[in-house]
């Protein structure tokens, strides 16, 4: 039987696959050396994105899955008439590209935030080694899933919350996957800017705008341009109410 990859042998694959820690990485902790080294053989060059580029373009034909290794992206679709609606952001660890599985073209473009680092997974070679890897394969399945419910989510959100939880629940979300790489819940740096936040939460950029500066005058935030510092954790819990969180409910699936 194999056993489990080493803390010693993950070492050896510094810069590859098995040097992205589990709690900020989608590929499963539990794959042995071999197996690592043969996720990495078919993972192609990192690309380096600087900020405003983009990884692929909606109507762009489908060829690779992609990890976000460092920085972030912003997903959004663009209608005929130019209008834009941002549908998600993806931060380390975080898979991006599956809006083209189903026919095999993208539906969004993808457009790095910051300086971003991505590892491109090309979606053929993936089938054929996730068949010899089962729990590469459960794992990928699980994300897919999670996709779906977290789109599911959000669409409650949109239609059950009012502007101020909608933002709040944006803001915990953040919290709780920035937790999760830094383990840091209440610092947090805006790489989107308002006008992304608007049009991903449904709202206008003048209402996020006050909504924030709402939010800093209760004493919930501390707010200095991008950078968020959340004063009042429980407080912020409570205009969440019980809402699901759609970005954390997506993250959760990565590292389980």
């Amino acid at each position: 039987m194999q056993q489990a990859a080493t803390t010693a042998e993950r070492g050896k694959l510094r810069c590859s696959c098995g040097a992205c820690a589990p709690h900020i990485c989608s590929i499963p902790a539990g794959l042995d050396a071999s197996d690592l080294i043969r996720l990495d053989a078919n993972v192609r060059d990192k690309r380096v994105l600087e900020r405003g580029k983009t990884l692929f373009r909606q109507g762009d034909a489908f060829h690779s899955l992609y990890v976000v290794r460092a920085g972030s992206l912003k997903t959004f679709a663009e209608a005929a008439d130019g209008d834009v609606q941002v549908l998600g952001f993806h931060f380390a660890g975080e898979l991006a590209g599956i809006d083209a599985l189903a026919d095999e073209r993208h539906q969004c473009t993808a457009e790095a935030l910051e300086h971003t680092l991505v590892c491109e997974l090309p979606y053929a070679r993936l089938q054929r080694i996730a068949r010899d890897i089962p729990s590469l394969q459960h794992q990928f399945v699980r994300i897919v899933s999670s996709e779906i419910v977290a789109c599911q989510a959000h669409l409650v959100m949109m239609g059950k919350h009012q502007a101020l939880e909608r933002l709040a629940i944006f803001l915990s979300s953040l919290a709780e996957r920035n937790g999760r790489l830094s383990r840091d819940t209440e610092s947090l740096v805006l790489t989107m800017s308002r006008q992304d936040i608007a049009s991903y939460l449904g709202l206008v950029i003048e209402t996020v705008s006050r909504l924030f500066a709402r939010m800093e005058q209760d004493g919930i935030l501390e707010v200095d341009r991008k950078s968020i510092r959340i004063v009042r954790p429980d407080r912020l819990a409570t205009l969440c109410g019980n809402a699901v969180k759609p970005s954390a409910l997506r993250y959760d699936s990565y590292i389980a």
